[in-house]
């Protein structure tokens, strides 16, 4: 019941009200981004999305413009503080994660939910098990359980790992933990870079 209907309603309910934040917050930093560069706006990324249907994911655009792609070893974006790619509107715009408030028109079409597994490139599903393909049986989220309690300090791996673990124990209780919880991660910044010996670029 409150997979199927009741998480469905809170997400269009919520995001028709954050709309309007959402459009000025767009604005702002729109008119910013194209100071610093006159580039597109949004960085418009194609995503898996449940049952493996692809989609389009509305991001203010943080790199530069044809920044290339890098990769870490198991096929997860690279991210760093001191990330070349990135333009200055657009390290501020990662570091307080209003690069992903346009994702919330993502979730008024139905492509996202406000909380669910982070959405993976297409090509991830090479890397992923026969577990791990479960993750896709849901909406994934602008913030999940793997974003909230780890954010990006874990490997692709164990991101596969936690998001099933939330395929297979969702309810309203922990989407709620999972809010608070993502709430104190951008607040604090914790665990926004990924780091260890077997993640570089």
């Amino acid at each position: 019941m409150y997979v199927q209907f009741i998480k469905r309603m809170f997400d269009v309910i919520f995001s028709l009200l954050l709309l309007p934040i959402v459009l000025f917050i767009v604005l702002i930093f729109g008119l910013l981004i194209k100071i610093e560069d006159k580039g597109p706006i949004f960085y418009l990324g194609t995503r898996l999305g449940k049952n493996q249907k692809t989609f389009k994911m509305y991001k203010l655009r943080s790199m530069k413009i044809n920044a290339p792609d890098i990769r870490n070893v198991d096929g997860s974006t690279f991210n760093s503080d001191s990330d070349p790619r990135l333009t200055r509107v657009g390290k501020f715009l990662r570091k307080t994660s209003l690069d992903e408030i346009p994702q919330i028109i993502n979730v008024f079409k139905g492509d996202m939910s406000f909380i669910g597994p982070r959405p993976d490139l297409p090509e991830a599903v090479e890397f992923y098990s026969e577990t791990d393909i479960h993750k896709l049986d849901v909406r994934p989220g602008i913030t999940g359980y793997n974003q909230a309690y780890y954010r990006n300090s874990n490997t692709q791996k164990e991101k596969f790992k936690n998001d099933v673990f939330y395929v297979n124990n969702i309810s309203w209780e922990l989407d709620l933990k999972i809010f608070f919880k993502t709430v104190m991660s951008v607040v604090l910044r914790k665990n926004i870079n990924i780091t260890g010996k077997d993640m570089q670029p």
